[in-house]
């Protein structure tokens, strides 16, 4: 959504901050880009929810109700943009070239026409529909990981983002029996989810809170020692199936050597530091002072086994050790959530299929079923592409060049994993509904 320093006048927004292209990335790229390999009839697709005009019982505004927005060049932020057809929408990107695509809710009425409905004095300008979303930033982990900070990643880092995937798209499906469900590489430092179940996109702001505080578990700040609270005898069914099935297990065989938790005295303090037992803390504290070293394991998982040993040895009897050894586990690796972006339906959420300007990277979608195989470091860039496109030769592909191109298989994911099954489900619905609203007219008729 657009940052409170931002200001509108007329359309146009602009910011404070400056986003300065680097030589991945300028305007020249992106016409290629947006003229050859960008799936602009993908996105109508998608967005358009089968409410295409092919048959009866769709909602012909639908599209015209959406919201885009645009960040162009030096920073012009241009918001309420609405297309009624997908030439409209591809038209307009290619002769924009915006440095990025922002996608908001559906509204009751056409956005770009809300003025007109204002200065009628009816309320009738609010959104009706969206995508449940969950953006999910690298950044927040800053204090559980060494090897980088801010909006940098590497391979020993990005594992915390796979593991997000895993638990928040488990529970998506199994829990509250979404299907539709799209995950996004954010082109620099992290995931969008979109979840697109038609009961999803429905969702009220009360309910969208509710289901991002079943999510909540992370709430402490850079200021806390002690950032997770588990509380009762026995943890949520959940929590319970996320922590055996993914968490543990990635903490104690990956995170722990990776980032090298336990290697200094600097680093297990922070640790010790959430152990709510000066007794438990201080005989660790004078263990692991004696033994600097270990002569054939690693002193991470030598430290993680010797504090496990003695929280869960019964020696120390105080109630609040009881769920020590999972809180500092869920502190390190459970999903840290933007909340405020789940909870809204008027957040905007950066397009698939954009250009990072800071990376040239494309977000492209991730198969959350292969997670673990995604890096990001070989996401292809703009400059890739198009020397790729260049080398192959332009021809007049009637599916488009992005078939010659490292695009290929992110594109044909995307169709294969998400755009083809929803839009199946969609016309089904649609059709289900129109037929309903069939019959329910001639019994009316034959009374």
């Amino acid at each position: 959504m657009a940052g409170e320093d931002e200001m509108v006048i007329d359309g146009y927004q602009g910011t404070d901050t400056t986003t300065l292209p680097d030589q991945e990335f300028n305007s020249n790229y992106l016409k290629l880009y947006y003229g050859k390999l960008f799936p602009h009839s993908d996105l109508f697709k998608w967005m358009s929810y089968g409410n295409d005009g092919k048959h009866p019982g769709c909602d012909l505004s639908y599209l015209s109700r959406r919201e885009f927005s645009y960040t162009l060049d030096n920073d012009i932020y241009v918001r309420f943009q609405s297309f009624h057809n997908a030439s409209e929408l591809e038209n307009s990107i290619k002769d924009k070239c915006p440095f990025k695509i922002d996608i908001g809710p559906v509204y009751s009425v056409d956005p770009s026409k809300r003025h007109a409905y204002a200065q009628s004095g009816d309320n009738v300008f609010t959104p009706v529909e969206r995508e449940l979303i969950f953006d999910i930033d690298i950044s927040d982990y800053d204090d559980v990981r060494y090897c980088c900070s801010g909006a940098d990643v590497c391979l020993n880092c990005w594992p915390l983002m796979t593991i997000a995937i895993k638990v928040i798209h488990t529970a998506l499906r199994d829990d509250f029996g979404f299907k539709h469900i799209l995950w996004v590489f954010s082109g620099r430092r992290g995931v969008h989810c979109w979840v697109c179940d038609g009961k999803a996109r429905k969702l009220t702001n009360e309910q969208r809170s509710s289901i991002a505080d079943y999510f909540r578990v992370y709430k402490g700040n850079e200021n806390s020692y002690k950032k997770v609270s588990l509380t009762g005898h026995v943890l949520h069914p959940f929590l319970a199936g996320a922590y055996s099935d993914v968490l543990k297990e990635f903490f104690e065989t990956k995170l722990l050597t990776s980032q090298n938790l336990l290697s200094s005295e600097e680093r297990f303090e922070k640790i010790l530091e959430m152990i709510p037992d000066q007794s438990a803390t201080a005989e660790l504290r004078g263990k692991w002072q004696e033994n600097r070293r270990s002569s054939k394991d690693d002193i991470n998982v030598v430290r993680w086994e010797q504090l496990k040993q003695l929280l869960q040895s019964g020696k120390y009897k105080s109630q609040r050790l009881h769920r020590c050894v999972e809180e500092i586990v869920f502190s390190f690796t459970y999903p840290r959530l933007d909340m405020e972006v789940s909870k809204h339906m008027n957040h905007l959420l950066k397009a698939p299929f954009c250009v990072h300007p800071k990376t040239g990277r494309v977000c492209v979608p991730i198969d959350p079923n292969h997670c673990e195989e995604f890096d990001p470091t070989i996401v292809p860039t703009l400059s890739q592409l198009l020397e790729e496109l260049n080398r192959e030769g332009y021809t007049a592909d009637v599916d488009g060049e992005w078939n010659k191109t490292s695009l290929g298989s992110a594109i044909r994911l995307f169709r294969s994993l998400f755009l083809q099954p929803l839009l199946e489900a969609c016309k089904k619905e649609i059709e289900t509904s129109y037929n309903a609203k069939l019959k329910q007219s001639k019994d009316l008729h034959s009374w």
